[in-house]
């Protein structure tokens, strides 16, 4: 016997078990029913005839004997399911809902699920063009378009859809950087979608989407994106600081342009400046000195330095 390895041929290991125990279910079950039918019909005809007539005996023998081959011989297709019949080996035809008669040992009837199904695909180890390493998951959703097609040309199309979605993603992650594939996963996603698509429609496949989950990095990038990401924040901070700071200085180098061109207005500004000192609760004695003053001393010659030098 095989000794799996890993988890996935584990996985793959007990899918097959369950399902050539199912396969011997189905063909046992025709004649299990029939023997159980045989000794109920053995054990209990003598009581259930015992104070019958003889010339009733034969209506209900018949009627016993048309239910056994009733619930030999039918079997029940739901409305979700399309019935792929095989007589003596040979695909005969697909059964729609509904009860349909099958014959044990010569007819077999495989029953196909034609509703969308879900396969989460398992964490995949991929590397990038850029040469980084990611984990990265998804989830596939698919129904079966024909189901002749399903159960004639291929083993087990579930299996087999799981294993091409691992592959092409690999696949797809490889061919782009990392950049490309955090901020595109859409499109990686479609791009996954139409490849698994193609190659499962020999198959009577329908890959209806793809869906990226999770795309993991490891550790010591999360760091690094971390800082790069405070930089590009840090960067913009002192950016707006000095923008802020030109449109500061522009305006102020206006406001002197304005109050240097009207008389008095300087002088409006200095006693405006005196009345917010005021209402501050400090010690702080400010005397403000006109500027007149100071250039009637300029226009008559008087240098302030010089006259401190005098004294």
């Amino acid at each position: 016997m095989e000794i799996p390895q890993n988890e996935d041929e584990l996985k793959r290991m007990v899918e097959r078990m369950q399902k050539q125990r199912k396969q011997v279910g189905n063909s046992i079950t025709p004649f299990l029913k029939l023997i159980i039918v045989g000794v109920l019909i053995i054990n209990f005809a003598p009581v259930l005839f015992s104070n019958i007539p003889l010339s009733m005996i034969g209506p209900w023998l018949f009627l016993g004997i048309l239910l056994a081959l009733a619930i030999i011989l039918i079997r029940q297709i739901d409305q979700y399911e399309r019935g792929v019949m095989l007589t003596l080996g040979r695909y005969s035809g697909t059964k729609q809902p509904g009860w349909r008669i099958v014959v044990p040992i010569f007819q077999r009837l495989i029953k196909i699920d034609m509703r969308v199904m879900v396969i989460d695909v398992p964490d995949q180890d991929a590397i990038t063009r850029d040469n980084i390493s990611v984990n990265v998951n998804a989830v596939v959703y698919y129904r079966v378009k024909s189901a002749e097609t399903a159960v004639l040309e291929i083993e087990d199309f579930r299996f087999a859809i799981s294993q091409l979605a691992q592959t092409t993603m690999r696949d797809v992650v490889g061919e782009m950087e990392l950049d490309e594939l955090l901020a595109n996963r859409d499109q990686v996603s479609q791009k996954i979608k139409i490849i698994v698509d193609e190659a499962s429609d020999p198959w009577g496949i329908s890959v209806t989407g793809v869906e990226l989950k999770h795309v993991e990095l490891p550790q010591d990038l999360k760091r690094t994106i971390g800082k790069q990401a405070e930089a590009e924040r840090e960067r913009r901070a002192v950016v707006i600081k000095a923008e802020g700071e030109v449109q500061a200085a522009a305006n102020m180098a206006e406001a002197a342009r304005i109050l240097g061109g009207q008389a008095g207005a300087l002088h409006l500004r200095t006693l405006q400046s005196l009345n917010d000192l005021s209402s501050d609760q400090s010690n702080t004695v400010v005397f403000a000195v006109p500027l007149e003053i100071l250039r009637a001393f300029e226009r008559a010659g008087i240098n302030i330095p010089d006259m401190q030098k005098h004294d």
